[in-house]
Order: structure tokens, then C-alpha cells, then sequence
């Protein structure tokens, strides 16, 4: 395995720390990419790649996805605009 791409930060955090106690490094041995850019994204050691989508973003389109299914229409898929926010672990 060369690359771990987590759900969110979080298990991204988990994972770091389980690829240190194996002994193996992060990025050296391990790349690892999470999701949401939590504070602690830009504190871990070495800080880790992240994907940012804007909260304000998301809660709009919940919004329009609630008002949508609340007319009786059902939409299949949103894709919401995302910026990966490069560092140190990839």
C-alpha cells in the first residue's frame, strides 16, 4: 500500500499514528490524504493533505436537496466545488 485516503480527518489522524507505531514513516513509507481540513490537519507532524469543501457550501446544498425532496423531487447525485489543500504527508 502506498497511500491512505480517509473519509474524513480524523481516521486520516489514526492513521498516521497507527503507520508510526508499525515503524514506517509518513510520507517516506505511507502517503495520507484526508477529508474536511480540520484544524488538526495543519497541527499533525508532518501536517497531511486534505480535501477542503466549504461548510456553507455543503449546508446550501442540504438545503436545496431538503426543499427539493420536500416538492417531491429526487435528485441522484451533487457535486459540491473542493480544493485539496497540499502538505507535508503526501
Amino acid at each position: 500500500m502506498d497511500a491512505v485516503f480517509a473519509t474524513l480527518d480524523e481516521p486520516a489522524i489514526g492513521a498516521m499514528e497507527a503507520t508510526r507505531e508499525k515503524g514506517l514513516r509518513v510520507p517516506e513509507d505511507l502517503a495520507v490524504v484526508g477529508f474536511g481540513d480540520i484544524h488538526a490537519a495543519s497541527c499533525t507532524t508532518p501536517a497531511f493533505t486534505t480535501v477542503r469543501v466549504p461548510a456553507a457550501d455543503q449546508a446550501l446544498a442540504l438545503a436545496r436537496l431538503l426543499l427539493s425532496r420536500l416538492d417531491g423531487r429526487h435528485t441522484s447525485s451533487v457535486v459540491l466545488p473542493a480544493r485539496l489543500v497540499v502538505r507535508a504527508a503526501t
